[in-house]
């Protein structure tokens, strides 16, 4: 239960209440003036005070100011037998979670508790679920390269320049992108995620500028865009260079001017709105091929960040298994498992052309399929291949004919690229240089589905 300072200079009121909370299970102390409530305050840390108006030399308006200023999320009930809407007020301003009149019900009491420690719960919870994903989110490593990273995250977020992240598939431009709104003006506001590769170049302006009913077909109602649900917060658009150019053109009004029309309406709206982009294309050829528009490009790219892959910063591998070991661990809630250092040493000579996400994945696999509280470098070997004789997995090496060897190396080079193109199709037959409708035979061929890695 609870613990409950009750604050009133008449005795009958402390008597009276104290009867009633410790008889439905909750601690109480009590305190006859303000003094001496600021003091068993400090000694107590109580999870709800009752604090009456008007006492003398130090009345409650006060008392509720000092305890707040020393105790942001402090619970205060007001409590005063000469109740006015502007005292009400003013406690409110002050912030009193609720104010009672006397005589005190018994039943408004106890429901005004509920009330009150349901709240502090459910801010418990939010911030138990805050602390978590940024957890998920966490940027690990020492490197030298990780560290220029985060040292130009510390410098430019808090502003509200914008930034243009670059580097490969998986190597974390979704994390930069959110430590920058962690560590900006705008953190206690939306941060509002749209993959541009992932959305079909015909929906692309209505799911970031909303639509009108009618505005197309299958556009049965209004909507609003990310644009609208990002205002006041971080719109972090990834893989910003798969955008079509007709929807980079109302991108770049919405930048120069903060205003965004909706498809099929006549209407400007305006949003204020920090744009973080994201791609893993050189964006200088592509304006050069004409796909990407110069004019944006510089709008975007007012402070670049280079992620660095993980090749480049091998020596981050070591910390970011342990990492995603305890992740995993925790979040798929597997018995405690560790990787020896001869199994670590494995994981970084191997070369992750899929980087940190590849990485992430390799350690759940690891720790899902082993046996044992142990995992070693036979154990990876088994499971990934030995490095020492060309990482080719066991199912490669199983194969009967050269034909079914080239049916498993087929299948898991068109797997392998599917993943480190975040299952984008386009991107993966343009990448690997076939005709996308080839590769969709292929994936038909081989039934390669998309995992859920929980990402």
């Amino acid at each position: 239960m609870a613990r409950i300072l009750v604050v009133d200079d008449e005795e009958g009121i402390r008597h009276v209440l104290r009867q009633v909370l410790e008889y439905e299970g909750h601690t109480v102390a009590t305190a006859q003036g303000g003094g001496e409530a600021l003091t068993s305050y400090e000694e107590q840390r109580p999870d709800l005070t009752f604090l009456d108006v008007k006492m003398a030399r130090m009345d409650g308006l006060e008392v509720l100011g000092r305890i707040r200023e020393k105790d942001p999320e402090a619970l205060v009930v007001m409590i005063s037998g000469h109740g006015s809407i502007e005292t009400a007020v003013e406690a409110t301003r002050r912030g009193a979670y609720d104010f009672l009149e006397k005589p005190l019900d018994t039943d408004r009491i106890l429901v005004t508790i509920r009330n009150a420690l349901q709240a502090r719960g459910l801010a418990s919870e939010v911030a138990r679920l805050r602390d978590e994903v940024e957890s998920r989110y966490e940027m690990v490593g020492r490197s030298f390269a990780i560290r220029t990273v985060l040292e130009r995250i510390e410098k430019v977020g808090p502003t509200d320049a914008r930034v243009l992240i670059t580097g490969e598939n998986g190597s974390g431009k979704e994390l930069v992108a959110r430590a920058l709104h962690r560590v900006s003006p705008r953190s206690e506001e939306p941060f509002v995620e749209v993959n541009c590769a992932a959305i079909p170049a015909e929906l692309i302006e209505s799911e970031l500028f909303g639509h009108m009913k009618g505005a197309f077909t299958g556009a049965h109602a209004d909507r609003i865009g990310k644009f609208e649900q990002a205002d006041g917060g971080t719109l972090f658009l990834d893989e910003i260079g798969d955008m079509s150019l007709s929807a980079q053109a109302k991108v770049l009004r919405a930048l120069q001017e903060g205003l965004i029309t909706r498809v099929g309406g006549d209407r400007a709206i305006r949003v204020d709105v920090r744009v973080i982009a994201a791609t893993n294309k050189d964006l200088e050829k592509e304006i050069a091929a004409g796909r990407f528009r110069e004019d944006l490009f510089f709008r975007l790219n007012v402070v670049p960040i280079n992620v660095p892959a993980l090749r480049e910063r091998r020596e981050d591998i070591p910390m970011l298994v342990r990492h995603f070991t305890e992740r995993a661990i925790d979040e798929q809630r597997l018995p405690p498992k560790r990787l020896t250092a001869e199994a670590v040493d494995r994981l970084t000579r191997m070369e992750w052309p899929g980087n940190v996400r590849e990485l992430k994945n390799t350690v759940e696999r690891l720790l899902i399929l082993s046996h044992g509280p142990e995992v070693g470098d036979r154990e990876v070997d088994r499971l990934l291949g030995d490095p020492q004789q060309g990482g080719l997995p066991p199912d490669l090496m199983q194969a009967g004919t050269f034909a079914d060897f080239k049916d498993r190396a087929e299948r898991a080079f068109i797997l392998g690229k599917l993943r480190e193109n975040e299952w984008n199709v386009s991107e993966t037959a343009r990448s690997i240089d076939m005709p996308r409708s080839n590769l969709y035979k292929k994936i038909e061929k081989y039934g390669l589905v998309r995992e859920d890695t929980g990402d």
